[in-house]
């Protein structure tokens, strides 16, 4: 039986930088407050564990790579889970005590083919502390294509709750067409938008897609300033003449017509809330519908490739793997 109602919770927080363990247990921290305040689902920023390295150049000019920035990617790197893992175990054993669902941004360091690779990743875990999916961002932004590699379809995670269909894009992502045409057709009624971009048009993003998609938009940034990076960090001078506040927040709840329901909040760590009506995700789409109605698929059609796309294929196998069984 579906529920009608879901109170729903947005960290804005910043992790403890280039820390993984710390991260970890400030998470679960986090999830016992919102859980504790009523909600049924939190949602972390993108890339919370262990940071979203903005400022930092990791060494890198076209045409070449210092030693000191190698060093930075590998802290960055150590820094790293894998999905599934140890502290996606913490995690949901958390979000088992408090009955939770969560999503939280990681980065994921490939652990089946290469081990050097990673990736900008949101794992999702069940009220029962299970891993249900993940999803890995499909096209790294500008300079985050120095330190993170490209997911495939296969990673377009929704996942079915008692709440309706749970799932999105991140950051940038949200700026993609089809992919947001690709998650509208899996029928996402909570969308979830963990981002790094804390300008104004990004609010009016959300309010966008909620109003394109005529479901519920959780919007989920960090807040973090300059001095909560590591002294000790390799190429922490990166980040001479970077503003003290380096990034300000923005995170949103927003309705299935584009209304904000709470924040945006800049300036501050906070955790916003907010009772989602879900019978108001079947009026919005009265005159409009962007997969029913007001879809022309005579016209115009998607087609998504869900497969996964493996380095290595060993033809006398018949299958794609990076290793022999």
């Amino acid at each position: 039986m579906q529920e009608t109602n879901i109170a729903v919770a947005v960290v804005q927080a910043a992790p403890v930088l280039f820390d993984r363990e710390a991260t970890v247990r400030k998470t679960c921290d986090l999830i016992s407050e919102a859980s504790s305040a009523g909600a049924n689902l939190v949602l972390f920023p993108e890339a919370f564990i262990p940071a979203y390295p903005r400022g930092l150049i990791f060494g890198t000019v076209v045409g070449s790579r210092t030693p000191e920035g190698r060093q930075t990617w590998q802290v960055y790197r150590d820094n790293a889970i894998s999905v599934p893992g140890p502290e996606l175990e913490t995690i949901g054993k958390a979000a088992r005590q408090a009955g939770v669902y969560v999503a939280i941004g990681v980065i994921e360091r490939d652990s089946q083919f290469s081990g050097g690779t990673l990736y900008c990743t949101l794992a999702y875990i069940g009220p029962d502390g299970s891993l249900l999916g993940k999803h890995r961002k499909l096209k790294p932004t500008a300079a985050e294509r120095l330190v993170w590699g490209e997911g495939d379809g296969s990673t377009l995670t929704t996942v079915d709750t008692p709440y309706g269909t749970m799932g999105g894009l991140i950051c940038w992502e949200n700026y993609m067409p089809l992919a947001r045409m690709a998650m509208y057709g899996k029928g996402v009624d909570i969308y979830l938008a963990p981002t790094a971009d804390h300008r104004d048009s990004w609010h009016a993003t959300l309010q966008h897609i909620g109003f394109e998609g005529r479901c519920y938009v959780l919007g989920c940034n960090q807040f973090v300033t300059r001095d909560m990076y590591p002294d000790d960090l390799p190429g922490v001078l990166d980040l001479d003449g970077q503003p003290e506040v380096m990034c300000r927040g923005g995170s949103a709840i927003i309705s299935p017509m584009g209304e904000v329901l709470a924040g945006p909040l800049y300036g501050k760590e906070g955790i916003l809330y907010a009772d989602l009506d879900l019978e108001a995700i079947g009026r919005s789409r009265f005159d409009f519908d962007v997969t029913g109605h007001y879809a022309r698929p005579d016209v115009f059609r998607l087609t998504v490739d869900e497969s996964t796309r493996h380095p290595v294929h060993f033809e006398n196998s018949g299958e794609q793997q990076g290793v022999r069984e």
